[in-house]
């Protein structure tokens, strides 16, 4: 797949990997975008936040974590890092953990992509994840709308202008 890939680039200012996501042109609401840098400067992770709601809260948030990113690490039970962003950003406060998880095979054309199903104690969240062949964990996390096969064809590398500095 042509977005399971490193961007080579001598310094780029923003992420060193692809981010894939929606295009923001494709997305009839407002898009907004976080990045977690470490320390050093370097990009820890991005996470693209959708909004259909008027401002009244994101419909989706999209997350792409590189290997060694800290907000991949969780606790058993402990929901991924963008199913908390949603939770703070919806203003939900209940505590809610992870019940289980299913993988499922998803053809994309001729690729077989393995989705892992992330099941939580509230179940107005939908949650899907994979790994992408660079080491990048994408995270899909939905309030009130179910996330379907037919999501993941929308999924593009969005170009590196959109997250330089300056």
């Amino acid at each position: 797949m042509s977005f399971l890939r490193r961007r080579s680039a001598a310094t780029p200012a923003g992420p060193d990997f692809d981010v894939l996501a929606m295009d923001p042109g494709d997305w009839p609401g407002n898009l907004g975008a976080g990045l977690l840098p470490a320390p050093d400067g370097s990009c820890q992770g991005v996470f693209l936040r959708y909004d259909l709601y008027g401002g009244r809260g994101p419909a989706m948030i999209i997350g792409n974590l590189p290997a060694g990113s800290p907000a991949r690490e969780t606790e058993e039970s402990q929901v991924p890092f963008e199913v908390a962003q949603l939770l703070l950003a919806l203003e939900n406060d209940e505590p809610i953990e992870v019940v289980s998880t299913e993988d499922v095979p998803v053809m994309q054309g001729d690729n077989l992509l393995i989705v892992h199903r992330v099941k939580l104690s509230e179940s107005r969240i939908a949650c899907v994840q994979f790994d992408r062949s660079d080491g990048v964990l994408v995270t899909i996390a939905s309030w009130d709308r179910p996330i379907t096969d037919d999501l993941y064809t929308l999924l593009k590398p969005l170009p590196a202008e959109l997250f330089q500095q300056g």
